[in-house]
């Protein structure tokens, strides 16, 4: 594959799966500026591998799996500790001192929805958000998350199952 080639293929896929690859990232780093960082560096890993894909596979899958490989190694990083220590030290101090915006937001059901989601261990919320969010098939997921279609299916079954006591449980508070 020559320059131009790799060139306008890399700007269609920039193009086409950009934003659905920073929402990816997101549900892993909870942070735009990072998640945005993990997609850059997902495309210069495709610019760099083009010429080696074989196509056997869907672009699309293959980008979603280099995104999550980034995203993995972003969390294993010295890096990321240390933000989360710092970040683990200012939510502290903010619960000891709720702010007003705070408040507001939390009666909005979508944010509560979204923490809810973010609130289960990483297994079950990689395969919400892409089943939900981003309308993957139970074998799409598979394939991007190299496990089985019946494993896809238990965890999206596991996952919707610990959600729904969540917000039953979260309904009775509110009373």
């Amino acid at each position: 594959m020559d320059k131009e080639e790799k060139d306008f293929l890399l700007e269609k896929v920039m193009i086409e799966y950009g934003n659905e690859l920073v929402r990816l990232a997101f549900s892993y780093v909870k942070d735009t500026g990072i998640a945005k960082d993990m997609v850059q560096n997902t495309f210069i890993k495709c610019y760099k591998n083009l010429d080696s894909f074989r196509f056997d596979a869907q672009i699309k899958t293959w980008l979603y799996r280099i995104t999550i490989n980034e995203c993995k190694d972003y969390l294993k990083s010295w890096n990321y500790k240390m933000v989360q220590a710092k970040s683990f030290i200012n939510e502290t101090a903010k619960s000891i001192f709720p702010s007003t915006e705070k408040t507001v937001i939390d009666k909005y059901s979508h944010e509560e929805m979204i923490e809810n989601i973010f609130s289960l261990p990483k297994v079950y919320r990689e395969v919400i958000y892409l089943y939900y969010y981003d309308s993957l098939n139970t074998e799409e997921i598979a394939n991007v998350l190299e496990i089985s279609v019946n494993t896809v299916r238990t965890r999206l079954r596991r996952a919707k199952q610990r959600l729904e006591s969540v917000l039953k449980e979260a309904e009775l508070h509110e009373r």
